[in-house]
């Protein structure tokens, strides 16, 4: 029963950064119905900010103000040199656009940086490991599962209670009505992807913290996670994807788990097993109310 109660929290741990990154997924695809593949170069791009703040002598709490910063300004970058051009074209040619940055990205960290992985050192306080009622608790785990509850309460809040987030759950629901009572597309559409960089940072700072290193290629196979914790909650809505976030973490982390050891490359296949039954049973998700964006 431990071992299971284990697993659980790991996959907790784990789920907390897909949670995040699914959910700044969601934050664009909701308004410009765009699935953005080179979210996941977000994260790479926060994993060598660090590395090189890391070279520089700096301490680890800029590598990680300077990361997540990084990746809010590289989120405005996509949105006004490469989407708002696309604005008006059809959702698959802005698909093939993220899809083609997202390559430029990686390939530019392999060829001018290393296609090997680099390690990004973490303090020593945080592998400090206790023990609670026979499960072994780090340190580490509590502070992810902390900054997650964090992050997304004080998504909720900037939805709730800023002139701003109004307006961002208004265009999701009708964009074009809003744009008719005199809200400025760009600024809300920016301020989209800019609030989803910086949640791609929180979400790459804790991911690496995890990790201890970054790779130019982590971040497509992480971004294909954070599209199936959108699909299981249902695409666009927000909370589904906080939800099929901390499932996709839990059914991994249990996978790699309790499967044997010659079936556990099986794991991503699985996932997506899950993600065809699901989609048979409720093709909008398990949660796909009206509104994408009901907060």
């Amino acid at each position: 029963m431990s071992t299971v109660v284990q697993q659980l929290l790991n996959g907790l741990t784990l789920g907390s950064t897909y949670a995040l990154m699914a959910l700044g997924i969601a934050m664009v695809f909701s308004i410009l119905h765009l699935a953005n593949f080179a979210h996941g170069e977000l994260l790479t791009i926060c994993g060598y900010v660090m590395l090189g703040l890391r070279y520089a002598g700096t301490p680890w709490i800029v590598w990680v103000v300077g990361g997540v910063a990084a990746t809010t300004v590289a989120a405005l970058a996509m949105e006004r040199l490469a989407f708002r051009p696309m604005r008006h074209a059809n959702p698959v040619s802005m698909m093939v656009a993220s899809l083609g940055i997202s390559i430029l990205v990686s390939y530019a960290f392999e060829a001018f940086v290393s296609a090997r992985a680099r390690a990004i050192p973490q303090p020593g306080w945080m592998n400090t490991t206790f023990t609670v009622l026979g499960l072994q608790i780090r340190l580490q785990y509590i502070l992810i599962i902390l900054v997650t509850i964090v992050a997304l309460l004080g998504t909720l809040m900037l939805l709730r209670r800023t002139v701003i987030g109004t307006a961002m759950r208004a265009a999701a629901e009708d964009f074009d009505a809003v744009r008719l009572m005199g809200v400025k597309a760009n600024k809300v559409i920016a301020t989209s992807f800019a609030l989803s960089g910086f949640l791609a940072g929180i979400a790459a700072v804790l991911i690496i913290a995890i990790r201890g290193s970054v790779t130019p290629h982590m971040g497509f196979a992480l971004v294909l996670n954070g599209f199936i914790a959108n699909v299981i909650g249902g695409l666009g809505n927000l909370w589904g994807a906080v939800l099929g976030g901390f499932i996709v973490g839990i059914l991994e982390t249990g996978f790699r788990a309790f499967l044997p050891s010659s079936a556990s490359g099986f794991t991503n296949g699985l996932l997506f097993l899950i993600v065809a039954a699901i989609l048979v049973l409720r093709p909008d998700g398990l949660m796909a109310p009206k509104s994408a964006v009901r907060v």
